[in-house]
């Protein structure tokens, strides 16, 4: 028996060990249904031949992305043309085949061609992200490359996404960003195989959407006089106007580009709270109690909300008409997440509407107003989808959820048989700090580092496998309060937005750490030829403290970066080849400094890492 079970036990390590490997060769994120290893490579050269066989305009855009990826990199305009079958030698193949899902692919390489096969024009753009990433990692630079040989290895990959919806948010209220980063940030998406775009476009603090028929939205409630400095509790403010908006033409041309790329642009306009930035322009669709009224200068939640009154609805209904003509998405982003229902409470008129319409209390008159809005915006074929806020009172008949307090949104919201986006604060908040909040700029929230946004299931286990369809996918969030800059943004997303790609389109038996971690080593080169300015904290010792009775503490130490070793010192000096190896939890009840590195192959990886205890 004990012969036998080591036999089960050696194959399965050699299995497990196999398909790491299989993984690691093919260092793809994220990582597809099913890979079938191949031998032997295929190049790309002068002589290679695109050919197509569909008619579909679709397929035609996705070959230009990558006719024009190759000339600006190699220097080759390769021959496009249409025939029945991959005839001869040397060509890239796109063929549109009955019988795939959506989003669906499947890739062949041999030495001789390459096939891309799909029903769907989507399909066989995430086709083509697969070759990019199977080639060196130059074809993401943006100019000439000599002495590179643009070869693919052999491989047949059959391919679908775990999950319908695999999103990025954005909140340019906060900081505001231009048309140009917006574009690089759908790029940066679709490279990731990411289809939803959830644009975050009105706040507290700036209004930055054009609304021709009520220009002092842009004129005024775009700007902030100034804008607060440090943590949420800070008094001292820069003293310096802020502001900026998309003009309805600019606003096209994002939704154009996204498109393009197999993104949809879900636009966000929140309310019934978050709205002062509106109010600011128009105080009477307030309840008039909160005194006074400007775009907001620092962070949090405001007393001052929309009152639901007639004037209020009429003046939604307009807003969202004209973002009705500006986005095509099916779904509309309400908000509704944290209103304070202080003016309410005291406002005549919602007091009576609550009377007249025989609601329990304010959080009823909260979903009153969702449905108000959700009636609208069906009227107009399209349906609402909001923050778990709008579950308080009764959720609206065709609502989607979008759970950020944790689970608890998701799961009540499928089990109402409602669908749900999974985007729990305490895993997929990217303004939340990625390292030690000690070595870091000023963040919001608390720690979640890479391994937990990657570990997270966005199925919850209570839930029955009926009720689990109703989980449509999950979504980074990137609330920009402390990040004014793209390369600051860039810095807290990447790399965890790729940890969260992987769960939105990686079957869930197939996702690996020990795999995603050797994988993304690669992939950086990949975003250093893009400058994606992506945190280095992946090399650097993260040091966790864990209460231990009164006068001790146990410290814990991890390093993301595969095949290194943790060194470290309690005497402050820096560690070496030398020092002691990080095996297990050491404990301190006196003072000491720790300093830590990790190291492979005999040099430092990263940078010295330390905590000071006293």
């Amino acid at each position: 028996m004990k012969r036998f079970l080591f036999h089960i036990v050696f194959i399965s390590l050699v299995i497990y060990s196999g398909i790491l490997s299989a993984q690691c060769h093919y260092a793809i994120i994220p990582y597809p249904e099913n890979i079938i290893p191949q031998s032997g490579v295929f190049t790309i050269n002068e002589n290679t031949e695109i050919i197509i066989q569909t008619s579909k305009e679709d397929y035609h855009r996705i070959i230009k992305f990558l006719h024009e990826r190759l000339n600006t990199v190699a220097g080759f305009s390769l021959k496009i043309s249409k025939k029945k079958s991959p005839v001869g030698t040397n060509s890239i193949f796109f063929r549109e085949v009955a019988g795939f899902a959506p989003e669906a692919y499947r890739l062949i390489i041999d030495k001789k061609s390459v096939i891309v096969e799909s029903s769907y024009a989507n399909g066989a753009f995430y086709a083509l992200q697969t070759i990019f990433q199977l080639l060196p990692a130059e074809i993401y630079s943006n100019r000439k490359q000599g002495q590179i040989k643009w070869t693919l290895p052999c491989v047949e990959i059959n391919d679908t996404p775990r999950f319908s919806y695999r999103g990025m948010h954005l909140d340019v209220c906060s900081h505001f960003f231009p048309v140009e980063y917006i574009k690089r940030y759908l790029d940066l998406m679709a490279m990731h195989k990411q289809n939803v775009f959830h644009w975050h476009l009105t706040e507290d603090q700036g209004w930055r959407i054009e609304i021709k028929k009520y220009p002092e939205l842009t004129n005024k409630g775009s700007i902030r006089k100034e804008t607060v400095i440090g943590t949420l509790a800070s008094k001292v403010y820069d003293g310096t106007p802020y502001g900026g908006y998309y003009t309805q033409e600019e606003i096209r041309d994002v939704v154009r580009y996204a498109a393009d790329r197999f993104i949809t642009v879900i636009p966000e306009i929140e309310m019934p709270g978050h709205a002062l930035a509106a109010i600011s322009c128009f105080p009477h669709l307030s309840c008039g109690l909160e005194g006074k009224y400007e775009v907001a200068t620092r962070w949090g939640v405001f007393k001052q909300v929309y009152c639901p009154k007639e004037e209020t609805f009429q003046f939604l209904e307009d807003v969202l008409t004209e973002v009705m003509d500006l986005f095509p998405s099916k779904l509309i982003h309400i908000g509704g997440d944290e209103c304070p229902k202080d003016s309410w409470r005291k406002c005549p008129n919602c007091q009576n509407l609550i009377t007249t319409l025989g609601l329990e209390d304010e959080f009823a008159l909260q979903s009153y107003f969702i449905q108000r809005i959700e009636k609208f915006l069906n009227s107009k074929g399209r349906q609402i989808i909001g923050w778990d806020e709008i579950l308080q009172g009764g959720l609206a008949p065709n609502a989607t959820v979008m759970s950020w307090l944790g689970e608890e949104g998701g799961i009540k919201s499928a089990q109402q048989q409602h669908n749900a986006i999974m985007c729990p604060h305490q895993k997929y908040y990217l303004d939340y700090y990625q390292f030690n909040p000690e070595a870091e700029q000023l963040c919001m929230g608390h720690l979640v580092p890479l391994r937990e946004v990657y570990d997270y299931n966005p199925v919850p286990d209570v839930l029955n496998a009926e009720e689990q369809k109703y989980i449509q996918g999950v979504q980074g969030c990137v609330w920009t309060e402390y990040m004014k800059n793209p390369e600051r943004v860039e810095y807290m997303a990447f790399p965890r937005v790729l940890a969260i790609s992987e769960t939105g389109w990686t079957p869930a038996p197939n996702k690996n750490w020990d795999s995603f971690t050797q994988r993304l080593e690669t992939h950086f080169k990949r975003l250093d030829q893009l400058n994606v300015n992506y945190s280095k904290r992946f090399y650097d010792v993260l040091i966790l403290v864990h209460k231990d009775g009164p006068y001790s503490k146990v410290i814990t130490m991890s390093v993301d970066a595969p095949d290194a070793e943790i060194h470290y010192t309690l005497d402050g000096t820096t560690p070496t080849m030398n020092s002691p190896i990080y095996k297990t939890p050491l404990v301190i009840n006196k003072q000491q400094i720790i300093k830590a590195t990790a190291i492979r192959d005999s040099n430092p990886i990263g940078k010295t890492t330390y905590m000071t205890f006293d």
